[in-house]
């Protein structure tokens, strides 16, 4: 514990105690993910204890992986690498804490108020008014952090690493307090069919412009790194970074295609879902050719197969998603496992496996230790690829006999003994994801702990 204060006291200790958090909160969001499996292969398992059923083990899963495992590591990441980029200090480690504080105490309220049954009700916004004040303001300490941090730089050029993660903290500032409707702290909703846009705006905004833009920042700074080449096109990058604020704020309305909401804000939707192929494009294609005939380097280095991975992840991801926001595709793969499927390669297969690679890849840089373990980081690496492409495969199998038999009229009774064997495969991949999580961590505490001491002057070249 005494080496772990020691770093925690650096200038860099913020970037590191939002890595270590996030981490552990992988290890308790998934085994409440594993809890809400086990209550759709056998609903009695748990002998109807209030804390663990369904309804509220699966927000506290979803909420914990979301804010507090993704996020917060690639938080940590951003935390590290934008003032390295900038050459200069963070403006206030003292407000980061203060914000890693704020942070926690908003996921911390998760597992306790959602098991007491104490909730907004909201995809994606269940915490009620007092933790959405404490994220808000975690949120906007860090956005005037990282503000600063930028106004007294050494370095005149801002990498396209430090646009997406400053974005980040801009539009989530803007969009958290609308999406979770904090005006209303007694209901945290509105009244109507209104209530689902403003959902439905922030719910896709939080993949879109919280996951995405952290997630494509990290990668644009680990993945050059990796493969020691410089990036392909500045100006491209940046062409990615505005077209995907410009596209993804208003695509929310293809979650309720069959909803009362106006014909063309469910056109808009739809138009510009099937339009992030610019954004998506653009990125891949610029992080991509960085790498062209050096994507050895980064399949040898386990930071960098990570953050490669990811990448696919996320061509897979976003071919998917636009076209399943076509009403066409929808009558059969909405309201289903498919969906949850997506999400999962969304989140943890785009997002955390980019947010899992720049943290292997960051943490010597920002400890001045070697990682305790390579061998480790791929013992993760393919224990989260065989648990989530399995997961993949049998969520989206389960859902398309879902939507295939309820297009046909049948009944609910008659589809659910044909997907109970994928919700017990569903459960046996989570196993192996949450292994994966005690496995990072162990890693991460032990290279903190007894990883061999980089000598200053390679981490001088390291850094450079």
């Amino acid at each position: 514990m005494s080496g772990m204060w020691r770093f925690l006291k650096k200038p860099e200790g913020p970037a590191l105690a939002f890595m270590v958090s996030g981490m552990l909160w992988f290890i308790i969001g998934t085994l409440y993910g594993l809890v809400s499996a086990i209550d759709l292969v056998a609903p009695d398992f748990f002998a109807n204890i209030a804390p663990l059923v369904f309804g509220r083990g699966r927000p506290t899963h979803v909420n914990t992986v979301l804010y507090g495992f993704v996020t917060e590591v690639l938080v940590g990441c951003g935390l590290y690498y934008v003032p390295a980029l900038l050459r200069t200090k963070l403006w206030s480690p003292p407000a980061a804490w203060l914000s890693w504080l704020l942070w926690n105490i908003t996921v911390l309220s998760g597992p306790i108020c959602f098991a007491g049954g104490h909730t907004q009700g909201r995809e994606y916004t269940e915490y009620i008014w007092a933790f959405d004040v404490t994220f808000t303001l975690a949120i906007v300490l860090l956005a005037v952090n990282i503000v600063m941090t930028i106004a007294n730089r050494r370095e005149n050029s801002l990498y396209v690493s430090v646009w997406y993660f400053t974005g980040m903290l801009l539009w989530t500032a803007g969009s958290y307090p609308i999406g979770n409707v904090m005006w209303h702290p007694s209901t945290g909703a509105v009244a109507g069919i209104l209530d689902t846009v403003i959902l439905w705006f922030y719910g896709h905004n939080l993949p879109g412009l919280v996951l995405t833009p952290l997630a494509v920042g990290a990668a644009y700074y680990v993945m050059p790194r990796i493969a020691q080449a410089p990036l392909w096109s500045h100006t491209l990058s940046l062409v990615g970074f505005w077209t995907l604020v410009a596209l993804y704020t208003h695509i929310g309305g293809h979650h309720v295609p069959q909803g009362p909401i106006p014909n063309w804000l469910k056109a808009m939707s739809t138009i510009d879902s099937m339009a992030m192929v610019i954004p998506v494009f653009v990125a891949l294609g610029n992080l991509w050719l960085s790498i062209r005939g050096r994507g050895g380097k980064l399949l040898a280095d386990p930071a960098g197969r990570f953050v490669l991975a990811g990448t696919v992840w996320y061509l897979i991801t976003c071919v998917q998603g636009p076209i399943q926001s076509l009403p066409a595709v929808q009558r059969v793969t909405h309201f289903n496992n498919w969906v949850i499927g997506h999400s999962h390669i969304a989140i943890l297969g785009f997002a955390g496996y980019i947010a899992l690679g720049a943290m292997w890849h960051i943490l010597p840089l920002l400890s001045g230790r070697e990682l305790y373990s390579r061998r480790l980081v791929n013992l993760q690496f393919g224990l989260i690829t065989f648990g989530l492409v399995g997961f993949f495969m049998v969520l989206t199998t389960a859902g398309l006999i879902q939507g295939g038999a309820w297009n046909n009229g049948q009944t609910i009774y008659r589809v659910l003994p044909e997907i109970a064997p994928y919700m017990f495969l569903r459960a046996v991949m989570g196993v192996l994801i949450i292994a994966a999580a005690f496995v990072g961590f162990y890693n991460l505490w032990m290279t903190l702990r007894r990883g061999r001491v980089i000598e200053p002057e390679l981490r001088e070249e390291a850094l450079s």
